[in-house]
């Protein structure tokens, strides 16, 4: 499988890339704005080419209401699944209430046992790496890697 995905050093590289970019629902400009969806869109056009789907808009309970699972459905279509242990590179969906619908999306920079980080868009704090503390990490749902792209 490694050889069909992108290398998690160059997925890694362009999301720092993004840090800083303030948060913007429904954004996907490095430096302007990002919500977390944004910000794997900005690195997918990096890393393999043009949006791999015309995206609609979507309000902030994006599914809450209808609880499709839409964000990791997206993700199954275009991504590869792959199964804990992560690794760097890696997107991770959560699901941040326990019998909600996943929402959530980050890009997993570090492994070390002691200072696993992501990297992620969110409200009130825009594009930022930090911890991958229990909070963050019991709500994980899924993980996926990137296809290869043009690396």
């Amino acid at each position: 499988m490694a050889d069909r995905c992108a290398k998690g050093e160059l997925v890694v590289a362009e999301a720092r890339g993004w840090i800083g970019t303030p948060y913007q629902h429904q954004a996907s400009v490095r430096g302007a704005g990002a919500d977390c969806l944004g910000l794997i869109r900005g690195v997918w056009r990096a890393l393999i080419g043009g949006e791999p789907e015309e995206m609609p808009g979507y309000t902030p309970d994006w599914s809450e209401v209808d609880r499709v699972e839409r964000l990791h459905d997206g993700a199954a279509r275009h991504l590869i699944r792959v199964a804990h242990p992560y690794a760097a590179g890696d997107v991770l969906l959560f699901r941040m209430k326990r019998q909600a619908v996943a929402k959530h999306l980050a890009i997993l920079s570090d492994m070390r046992p002691d200072a696993q980080r992501i990297i992620h868009a969110y409200s009130g704090h825009g594009v930022v790496e930090s911890p991958l503390g229990p909070a963050w990490a019991r709500r994980i749902v899924a993980g996926f890697r990137f296809p290869v792209g043009r690396d």
